[in-house]
């Protein structure tokens, strides 16, 4: 969870994640819906996906224990180097460096590393002054010296330099430049997509559709649409996307709300319009899965965060909604 993500934004989540799976058997047993529902706000849903993956993984090859062999450990879906470093580390005591964002800006200082370090050569330097510095004894702690120390001193502006423990060894101090280390290029503006979104009614119900695997937030389920064509209104994306998709001739009705979210690549506008939807079966097009759904119990699927302020502004309340899907459930049972 703490890879792009800051810990006052992921604590919540991780306790929550730990009360919903306590153990690594309770993960693996776990479907799709519940990991990611689980999972749902923190964002990068990938990395939910890898770590189910990885706890099955760990239940069907490793006995259920996670590997204390790097080697082995770094083979499990979505383990990188830094992950690998930071897990065998800290848990089994390995002897292994662990660059986090934190980490890379205390060391460009440390050494006065004025090469941007977002440069693949930079990095690999950074990476073998890392590996330099880790002692054999307690490296666990180490690195989380050193993240702490990027968290808490060593900031991204205004470091307290007074305080810090290694002032008097930092090159970056020494000459003056500890507010321009590290050097990052700057990035180029992403790009500003515009996507009609449709509500698409039928029976006092609404169409979810599950987005595709292998797509961006895969495994989550939204209201359906799509990017805006040149040329053409917000009304007419929608109709036209709903017929790729679902190969439904909707009547598009009023606007609902317009959603802006800001991904790492890429900032997205959803037009939200309420639609009609005919008589007839939805054929999946270019979804996974699609279902007619109560509203109240929309909150009971996975949903990106774009798509939770669509419901806000549908006036359903996360608490109204659990309480009304727990009644229908005990009237079905």
């Amino acid at each position: 969870m703490l890879q792009q993500t800051q810990v006052p934004t992921a604590l919540p989540y991780y306790e929550r994640f730990l009360k919903r799976f306590p153990t690594v058997d309770a993960l693996a047993r776990a479907g799709d819906h519940a990991v990611l529902k689980t999972w749902e706000g923190l964002g990068y849903y990938r990395r939910a996906r890898n770590l189910h993956a990885a706890a099955k993984a760990v239940v069907s090859d490793h006995g259920g224990r996670v590997p204390d062999d790097p080697a082995v450990f770094a083979r499990l879906p979505g383990v990188g180097r830094y992950t690998c470093g930071a897990v065998q580390s800290i848990a089994f005591g390995h002897p292994l460096a662990a660059l986090d964002g934190n980490t890379v800006r205390v060391l460009a200082r440390w050494f006065a590393v004025t090469d941007a370090v977002t440069d693949s050569a930079t990095r690999r330097r950074l990476w073998d002054l890392a590996e330099s510095l880790v002692p054999a004894s307690a490296p666990g702690d180490w690195n989380q010296a050193l993240m702490e120390l990027g968290s808490r001193l060593c900031t991204p502006r205004s470091p307290e330099c007074l305080v810090c423990p290694v002032r008097t060894l930092c090159a970056a101090k020494e000459r003056g430049i500890q507010g321009r280390v590290p050097v990052k290029r700057k990035r180029k503006p992403i790009p500003h997509i515009q996507v009609g979104a449709g509500i698409v009614w039928r029976r006092g119900k609404v169409l979810m559709c599950r987005r595709p695997a292998g797509k961006m937030l895969a495994g989550l389920w939204e209201f359906p649409g799509g990017k805006q064509h040149d040329r053409e209104t917000i009304r007419e994306c929608i109709r036209r996307e709903l017929k790729e998709e679902c190969d439904l001739d909707v009547t598009v009705g009023d606007h609902l709300i317009d959603v802006t979210h800001t991904y790492s690549h890429l900032k997205v506008t959803l037009h939200c319009h309420h639609c009609r939807a005919p008589r007839g079966r939805v054929r999946l097009l270019a979804a996974d899965e699609a279902r007619w759904v109560p509203v109240e119990e929309i909150p009971a699927l996975p949903l990106p965060a774009a798509d939770l302020k669509i419901l806000q502004a549908l006036g359903i309340e996360r608490e109204t909604a659990v309480g009304a899907t727990r009644k229908r459930r005990g009237r079905r049972a």
